[in-house]
């Protein structure tokens, strides 16, 4: 890669600045007694000091370190992309009609630069709906980011894409890509690498918008504002839109799209309670539920492959050992510090693994086909109702295998339980309007 490539659009810090810098500043800026990181607005403290003195960021600390020491580097972005006389789509599917009606409407949108919402109901086919509009700002000569809160989305977006648009070289970002970073049209990457960026992409992707740690974290946000040009315009896409979106849609700050059927026409599987008192007491023991003890091994008895969702890390070694003594096997446990996460989720879509217990880093952005849904301790603070319904989504998401099974058990129906059982209704009434099964 052409060295001066790794500064279009980007702050970079560098020894070898490029060739004509026409952009510089401080990483660390000071001023009457205060510091603050340009990176990510990170506002620094004494504690913040090195032996040396020199004051560092420990806020992006793992996109690298940057000190007082530091200058950044940039060249506002080129977009050396020519236009396309062809669409680059290669996806040979076809889009369902709802799906048809919110792709037009998406591409539309972008054209004019409007800033604009996909509310969908998780399984829709959101990826594919927003193809046609990709395709079009990439025949433009637009640069492009897809960017999500998760790493496990990323990692199961970029072949898809890979595949749709064939001919489109993708730059791959995120924190345990070991590859270089290049120069490319279309980037997918997580919300962190957004940091990098300056006014740099005409179209913002932003998927799973609702997730942690995004909704959460006013420097990931600011890393999104920052990284979309002030001509371009940015598109979210959620199942769960927390209330900040849903009063942007209802003051028609940002247009909305609604796709309320999944791709296949048939409802979301509506979340099935059992309350198994004191079971976390019981699991102290070397007990669980009976009745979940049961529903898994008729799984394993008939092959049903299932993920059982749970609220902690710390609940996964009690948890699969009860498992294994049960009979219940086949499966491995998964977090998201886990040094094999990739490779246990890849396994679990190769349908070499009969089962995962996961922590809520699965909640969303991944697929398997004909899986059942179990959720242990669903009253548990960790599950917020989006976090429940987002779950509830991994059942059922294929053409083949579309009732799927979700099963919660708790020591109470909290009001989040309550929730999401209440926005699964009202999902599945609009999509009975569209004629869904």
């Amino acid at each position: 890669m052409d060295n001066d490539e790794q500064f279009f659009g980007r702050w970079v810090p560098s020894s070898r600045p490029p060739l004509e810098p026409l952009a510089n500043r401080e990483a660390i800026e000071q001023s009457r007694g205060s510091a603050q990181c340009t990176r990510c607005g990170h506002w620094l403290t004494v504690a913040d000091q090195l032996p040396n003195g020199a004051l560092y960021c420990r806020q992006c600390l793992q996109l690298g370190r940057l000190t007082t020491h530091h200058k950044l580097y940039t060249i506002p972005e080129p977009n050396q992309f020519p236009m396309m006389t062809e669409s680059p789509l290669t996806w040979s599917g076809q889009l369902k009609p709802q799906q048809v009606v919110a792709a037009t409407a998406i591409r539309e949108l972008a054209a004019t630069k409007r800033n604009q919402l996909l509310w969908a109901v998780t399984g829709a086919g959101k990826t594919e709906i927003l193809y046609p509009a990709l395709a079009w700002a990439l025949q433009q000569g637009w640069r492009v980011a897809w960017a999500s809160p998760r790493v496990d989305v990323c990692l199961e977006l970029a072949p898809r894409l890979a595949r749709a648009f064939a001919g489109v070289p993708q730059a791959v970002l995120h924190g345990k890509q070991e590859q270089p970073y290049t120069y490319r049209q279309l980037t997918i990457c997580t919300t962190h690498q957004l940091l990098r960026f300056q006014a740099a992409f005409d179209w913002l992707i932003v998927d799973e918008v609702d997730a942690f740690p995004l909704t959460t974290s006013p420097m990931l946000q600011r890393a999104v504002k920052q990284a979309q040009k002030p001509s371009g315009s940015h598109i979210f896409l959620t199942a769960t839109p927390g209330p900040h979106l849903q009063k942007l849609v209802a003051q028609r700050k940002i247009a909305v799209t609604y796709v309320p059927l999944r791709y296949h026409g048939y409802l979301l599987p509506q979340m099935q309670v059992h309350l198994s008192w004191q079971w976390r007491q019981r699991l102290l023991k070397g007990q669980l539920p009976g009745q979940l003890i049961r529903q898994l091994r008729e799984y394993q008895r008939t092959g049903q492959r299932f993920l059982l969702f749970v609220p902690h890390i710390a609940d996964l070694p009690p948890i699969a050992a009860v498992l294994a003594q049960a009979g219940v096997v086949g499966g491995v446990t998964v977090h998201a510090a886990d040094a094999e996460r990739a490779e246990k989720v890849q396994a679990m879509r190769d349908g070499r693994c009969q089962f995962l217990v996961t922590t809520t880093i699965l909640e969303r952005g991944v697929t398997f086909p004909n899986v059942a849904v179990v959720i242990l301790g669903g009253d548990d603070a960790v599950f917020s109702t989006a976090a429940l319904v987002q779950i509830a989504g991994r059942a059922g998401r294929h053409a083949a295998h579309p009732r799927g099974e979700v099963t919660c058990y708790c020591q109470s129906q909290s009001r989040t339980i309550q929730q999401a059982r209440a926005m699964i209704s009202h999902l599945n009434r609009q999509g009975r309007q569209q004629g869904g099964q």
